[in-house]
């Protein structure tokens, strides 16, 4: 059975789990191949090269940004990346070998980055399109230095890996993502190998313009899509759960056996990420089945993801939100009975580049959620200079998900608990097909609200 199988950093860092619990684990011989896998960079790499995901931490990226010296810190980066090469020397990495390829990486990214910096300098060229070009370079040495390290790790080890080097540095072809991703697995004989991948991938139209930090996901999902394995796989350091165990207590809930991809959709909105939503589909176009699981719970078989899914029994099989939101109303005399109203309103959200999760309305008042980080001072402003009255609060989302929650009473039962809780519902909605109830509370009534709900209903 041929697979495809995606490996995140937080996994890649801990790499004698890797080969414990999922490339060997009980293989060997012919059975430890007919494999292909898409790894991320080691942890917190990526945010050495670019900035940090979560807290936007300046990497080198920023340097060459605010048109500073950048080779200091991408040499820097090129240290701390020889001393990662110290821990997985123990499982059989070549450490000479793999310090000269990096280093290697490192010297001919820098090059091409000093070509463009001049050529920015000179002031003839859009500087987004040489900034763009920079990310994408950064961008791909992480993934090529772990994917280099894996193979030789697994060759030393007796074992016969390919790296399948998809970031395009000793090449010029003009190749898009996908004829890039086509060509280099056309001659592979997959059942007596492993296929190491970059999760990044070289394209004409810049994987990280279209996709920014969810490029491995899209990676992973495209070399499904051309080989067409058995099963599609992504090994996470948790399971998809029913709630949060950090919230709820390990013993509150359970890992979601089975569900479909309209399912992972929702939780992608909410950024609980089963798969980057760009990335799922052309899973779900080609029927490709998802399943995602604990690189540290090797035994179980985690969540299967398919396209017609549909739960035998009524039943929530996710609760979860975020706090990490606000909420926008909008409230105007004018729109009672004016068609096309929203329409200007959106437009405005448009212009910024802010999607929203949320919607609300009413006769003379729409009210909107969005990420708390897309909350910029001139969407603000560009609202009040349109709308009679606009009202911004910190606000937290908390939903019930799944793939068969369509029965009498569940909304009562839900308001109830959240009642019970002495929590105040701000806003409330669902769509006709009822596969995500969302409820607006207080961001301080979050944690809360999330519990009663799971002692309730999970």
């Amino acid at each position: 059975m041929l697979t495809v199988e995606k490996i995140g950093g937080t996994s890649m860092t801990a790499f004698a789990d890797v080969l414990d619990n999922i490339i060997f684990h009980g293989r060997e011989g012919a059975k430890l191949y007919n494999r292909i896998f898409v790894v991320s960079a080691y942890a917190n790499v990526t945010n050495w090269l670019l900035e940090n995901k979560k807290t936007g931490a300046p990497g080198v990226y920023h340097h060459i940004t605010q048109g500073q010296e950048f080779s200091r810190p991408l040499q820097d980066v090129a240290a701390q990346l020889k001393e990662l090469n110290q821990q997985y020397e123990p499982l059989g990495l070549d450490l000479a070998v793999a310090d000269a390829f990096i280093q290697q990486r490192i010297d001919q990214a820098q090059t091409y980055l000093e070509s463009l910096v001049n050529v920015l300098a000179s002031g003839y060229v859009n500087s987004v399109n040489i900034l763009q070009a920079a990310r994408e370079i950064l961008a791909s040495i992480g993934e090529a230095h772990s994917a280099f390290n894996s193979v030789n790790i697994l060759q030393n080890r007796g074992v016969h890996a390919t790296l399948v080097d998809l970031s395009g540095f000793d090449d010029a072809q003009p190749l898009t993502i996908d004829e890039r991703i086509r060509q280099a697995f056309t001659d592979i004989d997959f059942p007596r190998t492993i296929s190491i991948a970059t999760g990044y991938t070289k394209g004409t139209e810049g994987i990280m313009r279209e996709f920014d930090r969810g490029y491995s996901e899209v990676t992973f999902s495209k070399i499904a899509v051309a080989v067409r394995p058995q099963e599609a796989i992504i090994h996470k350091e948790y399971h998809l759960s029913s709630a949060d165990p950090n919230l709820v207590g390990v013993d509150q809930c359970h890992p979601i056996g089975f569900t479909n991809y309209d399912v992972a959709d929702q939780l992608a909105d909410v950024g609980m990420e089963a798969i980057h939503p760009k990335a799922s589909k052309p899973l779900e176009i080609n029927a490709i089945d998802l399943r995602i699981k604990n690189t540290f719970e090797p035994e179980h078989p985690g969540t299967l993801i398919t396209r017609d899914y549909i739960s035998p029994t009524k039943r929530i099989e996710v609760i979860t939100g975020t706090e990490k939101v606000v909420i926008i109303d909008i409230h105007d005399p004018l729109m009672v009975g004016a068609a096309g109203f929203d329409l200007h309103l959106m437009q405005v959200f448009f212009n910024l580049g802010v999607s929203y999760i949320f919607k609300a309305t009413s006769a003379n008042s729409i009210s909107l959620l969005i990420w708390e980080k897309d909350l910029k001072p001139q969407l603000v402003a560009a609202l009040e200079a349109k709308y009679e009255n606009v009202t911004v609060q910190p606000a937290a989302l908390v939903c019930l998900i799944g793939s068969n929650i369509d029965e009498p009473g569940l909304l009562a039962r839900a308001a109830g608990a959240l009642a019970d809780a002495g929590i105040n519902i701000r806003s409330a909605g669902f769509a006709l097909r009822k596969v995500n109830i969302q409820f607006i509370v207080g961001r301080e009534d979050y944690k809360t609200a999330i519990i009663a709900l799971n002692q309730a209903l999970g």
